[in-house]
């Protein structure tokens, strides 16, 4: 397997784009904004990559990234979680939704031309039997991409770090545990535990890149204790923003975007973009 972070296809300068278009002002407007950075650095990553129909949306959620990401509706979207589907039915993202685990889809045999799966198989406890059924449900060759946090994630938290250096050893090992919990991490793992994990399920890595610096790392932590007013606003009204104006987050535009607009393609990035193929 190789390690794509400096290959030619992925020359990146800090003058340089991934494309004009920007991610990030719209997941702002919508989304806390330690959420927000996350997705858009991970949506410019899409830009570029074709998505054979029909595709599998998998652990689609509310659909709000597929529809800021992708340029057409996916065909089918799949959650085992009854109210993210019904909000997702309202965004025009897929053609269809399905609610069903991922380990036993209704679908046949090489249904699926493509699948993406964004931010959520570190979330699943029985991942090798939804890797088995991802596979049994793509056609041969289909692309399989999806993204992840990596084995360099929790050693960046910078609670946890400070509290090292302050020789607490103990409460830093269990500040670590319980930022796990709390963003239901079950696996950040290096590639090579993927690339093992991928083939026994019948997938090989075409390439892969590590992106998400630990300084905007930093951001995402801090932002879920920071964020908590946008959980109560959305557990009241629904919405994570309550005033979704430039004027309103023209200062938190300007404090996360240089993570945006930094190189993404990092040997210390905390997350981890995977292109594979079912074999």
């Amino acid at each position: 397997m190789t390690n794509y972070t400096t290959s030619p296809d992925l020359q990146y300068s800090s003058n340089d784009s991934l494309t004009e278009q920007d991610y990030l002002w719209p997941q702002l407007l919508s989304l806390p904004y330690f959420r927000a950075l996350l997705r858009a650095v991970e949506a410019r990553f899409y830009h570029d990559i074709e998505l054979p129909a029909p595709c599998l949306d998998l652990g689609c959620g509310d659909g709000h990234f597929a529809t800021m990401t992708f340029k057409r509706p996916l065909e089918v979207g799949l959650d085992p979680w009854t109210g993210p589907i019904r909000i997702a039915s309202g965004t025009g993202a897929y053609q269809s939704l399905v609610q069903s685990n991922g380990g036993t889809m209704p679908f046949p045999d090489g249904h699926f031309a493509s699948a993406v799966s964004n931010s959520v198989l570190e979330h699943i406890p029985d991942l090798d039997t939804v890797l088995h059924e991802t596979n049994r449900v793509l056609k041969p060759g289909a692309p399989f991409i999806f993204c992840v946090p990596n084995d360099q994630f929790l050693p960046n938290l910078s609670i946890a770090q400070g509290l090292t250096r302050m020789r607490l050893r103990g409460l830093a090992r269990s500040y670590r545990a319980f930022f796990n919990r709390i963003t239901r991490h079950q696996h950040c793992d290096p590639p090579s535990i993927w690339q093992a994990r991928l083939e026994q399920a019948g997938f090989v890595i075409d390439r892969w890149w590590h992106y998400f610096s630990p300084a905007a790392l930093h951001t995402l932590e801090w932002g879920h204790y920071f964020g908590l007013p946008s959980l109560v606003s959305h557990v009241i009204t629904k919405r994570w923003i309550l005033v979704p104006k430039r004027w309103n987050l023209a200062l938190t535009n300007r404090l996360v975007r240089p993570y945006y607009d930094e190189n993404p393609y990092r040997e210390d990035g905390t997350y981890t973009f995977y292109i594979a193929h079912k074999v």
